[in-house]
């Protein structure tokens, strides 16, 4: 169905309301595409969607379908999933608390029961509560990092892990099976659920946990200042709780302590933005602060600035703050005696090698996946599953997501905050800057420049160009690319590796998915893919040397190189 077909089926909608038209008859040309091109879509966390009318956009009529179908889908998956219930919980964002109560009024009335918090809960808590209530899924309405004109519907299996592609496969069956958005009627059974507020006593259960990650409590805390900001959203309660538990000295940023869904005292709600760090550094500076935390909206992720050697606030990238969490958390197992036997350590494919050569150095081995956190919790639960294998001790991804113990299966922002706050306060009592002990990484394993470069693609139009320069790559790969000669090629949509001399490898155990990824003769690499919510493809780069000198240089050639061969201009 065309557009402008889309268009007129909701323009002449008796369940369109009067609000809703006007904003249709608002719209340009450019709006009508954009919002009825293509219905909402599953991406690597979930579906995001800009919110207001249209198929390509979140609203009650798009969210009451998708809830229609991942009833459907746990009542055909679970045994005794009605009982056993679905939680749901939700982030800061505008209609995240009415899609939750909308969510659940169809699951009752299909006959299921749900679970929903008092109020809004981090992304990690809804993964926990699924696994502590026994539920047989979940459901998170967040659009995580994005800005404020978003929202988005992230559903979970019931060991509290986003459903990987083979798993959500039956679900988006089902979806597509239904009749439109419009016309779709709330299958009715004719037991109804029964919705439940989970009780607080679940909230100091997890906050208690999150506490069971520290590795050395026992640290002096005195005078150690901590900055934090939830950047207006879900974490703020819990990580609140587990600090002030934890003995540290947290200094909030009031102004990004509201539930504001237009945050309004944050340039950015996203932790890799660098205007998100802004009032921070500001109260960091006044209160000569050590560190400085943030998590994002929905508490998945999280980010970290630091006072360095040099007197100034620095920020680490996801890659670089993982690398010195590993380094910690690994050389203090060791030394307490509480490594595992036969560790291992989840990263993925577009994550710095310099995590896993350190994870390597202390004998733990590592699994990487695809882009996703989704990955690594379905593979921690393969192993608990099979009853044997090797022991999780840490999973993370380089856009600021780690996790430390599993009782949650997705990125836990309180997890990480807690301990980055430790971390750096073990440093210091040792007189020792992250900036220093970053270094002291990169002498012992190598320098690693990594970055990641965004390319756009607003609209219908943006949307078929980016599939088509996708396309040419995987059509036409590169053998060369800023000077240096390409020796292999990883090509995850079709799962195979090409080497120079045009011998090829199968990858194995992964899905199917649009990334490829390059390594050149000097060690560097690029690996490509389309987001899987916004509109815009990542370059991930990664440059490495016996110096640092020149890698940072590099990298922009890198990246100079595939924007010319693309024919996209450089920002």
């Amino acid at each position: 169905m065309d557009y402008i077909t889309n268009y007129n089926r909701w323009l002449n909608s008796s369940k369109v309301s009067k609000e809703d038209k006007l904003i249709l008859l608002s719209m340009s040309k450019e709006e009508k595409a954009d919002a009825f091109y293509k219905d909402a879509e599953f991406g690597t966390g979930g579906m995001r969607g800009i919110l207001g009318p249209g198929t390509n956009r979140l609203n009650e009529h798009t969210i009451t379908r998708v809830a229609i179908a991942f009833g459907l889908f746990v009542k055909k998956t679970y045994e005794n999933a009605e009982n056993r219930g679905v939680a749901i919980s939700h982030d800061n964002r505008h209609h995240s608390r009415d899609f939750t109560l909308l969510s659940a009024r169809i699951l009752n009335q299909m006959g299921i029961n749900t679970y929903i918090f008092d109020s809004l809960r981090p992304t990690p808590e809804l993964s926990f509560a699924v696994r502590e209530l026994g539920c047989c899924g979940g459901i998170m309405v967040t659009a995580s990092h994005n800005p404020k004109q978003y929202n988005g519907y992230k559903v979970y299996d019931d060991t509290g892990c986003q459903l990987v592609p083979d798993s959500i496969q039956p679900m988006l069956d089902i979806l597509s099976s239904l009749p439109n958005e419009l016309d779709i009627e709330v299958p009715s059974s004719s037991k109804k659920g029964i919705n439940q507020i989970i009780s607080p006593e679940l909230d100091e259960k997890y906050c208690s946990l999150v506490l069971s990650c520290q590795v050395h409590p026992e640290l002096d805390k005195n005078g150690f200042k901590v900055i934090y900001s939830p950047q207006h959203g879900a974490s703020l309660e819990s990580a609140l709780k587990v600090f002030e538990s934890a003995g540290y000295e947290i200094i909030p940023v009031k102004e990004q302590c509201v539930h504001d869904p237009d945050f309004g005292a944050t340039k950015s709600p996203n932790p890799e933005v660098a205007s998100a760090w802004e009032l921070s550094l500001e109260y960091a500076k006044r209160n000569h602060a050590d560190l400085c935390v943030m998590t994002d909206p929905d508490g998945d992720r999280c980010g970290l600035a630091y006072l360095s050697s040099k007197g100034n606030y620095e920020r680490l990238t996801g890659n670089q703050s993982g690398a010195l969490l590993i380094d910690y958390l690994f050389k203090s197992y060791l030394e307490k005696g509480i490594m595992p036997e036969n560790p291992v350590m989840y990263d993925t494919i577009v994550t710095s090698d310099l995590g896993r050569s350190i994870a390597t150095s202390y004998g733990v081995k590592v699994e990487s996946f695809l882009t996703g956190f989704k990955y690594i919790g379905e593979r921690i639960h393969h192993y608990e599953k099979i009853g044997h294998g090797p022991t999780f001790v840490f999973g993370y991804e380089e856009s600021y997501g780690c996790l430390v113990k599993p009782f949650v299966r997705d990125k836990d922002g309180v997890q990480a905050i807690l301990l980055y706050s430790e971390m750096a306060l073990y440093y210091k009592r040792k007189g020792i800057a992250l900036d220093e002990a970053f270094k002291n990484l990169e002498e012992k394993y190598g320098y690693h420049h990594a970055c990641l470069n965004d390319a756009y693609f607003e609209g219908m139009e943006g949307n078929d160009t980016m599939k088509r320069l996708m396309k040419e790559l995987h059509e036409s790969p590169l053998t060369s690319l800023a000077g240096l000669k390409v020796k292999s090629i990883e090509d995850y949509l079709h799962d195979v590796i090409t080497f120079d001399d045009g011998t090829t490898k199968k990858i194995e155990g992964l899905p199917v998915s649009d990334v490829l990824k390059y390594r050149f003769e000097d060690g560097s690499t690029l690996a490509i893919r389309p987001s899987g919510t916004e509109p815009k493809v990542k370059f991930y780069i990664e440059t490495k040397g016996k110096t640092s000198e020149g890698l940072d240089i590099k990298a922009k050639s890198i990246y100079a190189g595939i924007m010319n061969r693309l024919g996209l201009e450089v920002k």
